[in-house]
């Protein structure tokens, strides 16, 4: 499984941005906070301690120290609490539990050439926190600094505070209040552009032909409002346009069938049989063409409401009806599914399907099946099957599987075409697919009404 983490929303790709350039920011901070914490760690610490060595070197060039001395400190209560400075000739022994600490040996160096004294050697430890030497309740840790001058190892006891757990914890509660105080105001504008533009996406996915739609709220920022305003003004010039297109269909259908009708009346008249009846037969041909050219260009219009339809009961009522005319037509497992629909333009899509496994098929089979929240009405026949470029092709207007252009034998190629726009036009799809022991089905999958 592919871990995937940049989120794929608007509002989670802001949260993760921001989150993640303050955690950068954060560290960077933590990063020259500890540094400078350091610095002043090995300046308090080194310091006092190059201020005792010089004054030492200075005190035993001058004589007073013997060859060896060691400065005794006492507490309050006169208790021993070990040699402020010790003056060897020999190396300074390793304090039982101490840990070196190179960093404070090497500015400790620095400072002593700096102060232009001769240094052959710098060492440097730090003590146990519960070293005898630590006095109690005192905050920092006790170093033993020991310096190598003019042949003598002069060694000071010196002190360095201890912060580093108070920085970290501190910088553990500056960065949950830098990502409260961002984060939050953060999430807040990305939903309110998100929510909106999730609106505008849902309505953007509607069929354009349902023209009864209301238009988009006007919200968000300004920006998203001028989007959505944009949005409703051409979703309306849309439905403008595709009600300009009915008006002129339902004119061309009217203008088109009375010259038929008046022609196929003229055509009654001739005395000539056979002539008569090949004239009428054309005629009824470009009746029926006109028709289907009519349906397809209007399969996605209409002024149809749409309606909870249980598909058991619908189709029921369409196998009962090819039945009663002597098709081929069986029922097959039929699922308790209600979809929401246009009822008249669904039972022509159903009609045009089963029309073609009559014709094509042999027998039709209808059945409902329910997977992954769709309703999946299938009509099955027992035909040969499809190629795969024939199933790309057929459900293009004006192809069909017959090659010749009689409609004796097929129709006008729009049968599909009109069932996949209509099933378009509901929200669903139409696929063709062959069966494994021979057959094609023929699939319209619509959402579950809720």
């Amino acid at each position: 499984m592919k871990l995937r983490l940049w989120p794929r929303s608007l509002v989670g790709q802001l949260v993760f941005a921001v989150a993640v350039m303050l955690f950068v920011a954060q560290a960077i901070n933590f990063t020259l906070l500890a540094r400078g914490q350091k610095q002043q760690f090995l300046a308090h610490g080194g310091g006092m301690a190059v201020a005792r060595i010089i004054d030492a070197v200075e005190r035993d060039r001058r004589g007073e120290y013997r060859a060896r001395r060691e400065d005794r400190n006492q507490d309050r209560r006169g208790r021993e609490r070990g040699p402020k400075l010790v003056i060897s000739e020999t190396p300074i022994p390793v304090p039982a539990g101490a840990t070196r600490m190179p960093d404070l040996a090497d500015y400790v160096s620095g400072l002593l050439h700096d102060a232009e004294v001769q240094v052959e050697a710098v060492d440097a430890w730090i003590l146990p926190a519960r070293s005898r030497l630590q006095r109690p309740n005192f905050p920092g840790r006790i170093v033993i600094v020991s310096a190598k001058v003019d042949g003598r190892h002069f060694a000071v006891r010196s002190r360095i505070q201890v912060g580093g757990d108070r920085l970290q914890g501190f910088l553990v509660w500056q960065t949950l209040s830098l990502y409260l105080l961002l984060l939050v105001p953060v999430m807040l504008i990305a939903w309110r552009v998100a929510r909106p533009l999730r609106d505008l996406t849902r309505a953007a996915r509607t069929n354009p032909a349902l023209r009864d739609a209301p238009p988009l709220e006007e919200e968000g920022p300004s920006d998203m409002r001028d989007l959505i305003a944009a949005f409703n003004a051409y979703r309306g010039r849309i439905s403008t346009m595709l009600s300009d297109k009915d008006r002129m269909l339902g004119a061309v259908g009217h203008d088109l069938r009375t010259p038929l009708a008046s022609l196929r009346v003229r055509v009654e008249q001739v005395d000539d049989d056979a002539l008569r009846d090949k004239m009428i037969a054309s005629i009824e041909e470009m009746t029926a063409m006109l028709t289907d050219i009519l349906a397809l260009a209007r399969s996605g219009a209409g002024t149809e409401a749409q309606e909870r339809i249980p598909l058991r009961e619908m189709v029921g009522e369409l196998a009962a009806d090819y039945q009663e005319r002597g098709k081929d037509v069986a029922i097959g497992d039929i699922a308790d599914a209600d979809v929401l629909a246009r009822p008249m333009l669904l039972k022509r899509a159903l009609r045009n399907l089963t029309d073609n496994a009559v014709a094509y098929g042999m027998r039709a089979r209808l059945s409902v099946r329910v997977e992954a929240g769709q309703a999946r009405i299938i009509v099955s026949d027992d035909g040969p099957g499809l190629t795969e470029e024939q199933i790309r092709t057929l459900i293009e207007p004006f192809a069909r599987g017959e090659q010749s252009r009689n409609r004796a034998t097929g129709g006008a190629g729009l049968g599909l075409s009109i069932a996949r726009d209509i099933a378009e036009g509901e929200g669903g799809a139409l696929t063709l697919a062959n069966r494994a022991g021979g057959g094609l089905d023929a699939v319209i999958a619509l959402p579950l009404a809720p």
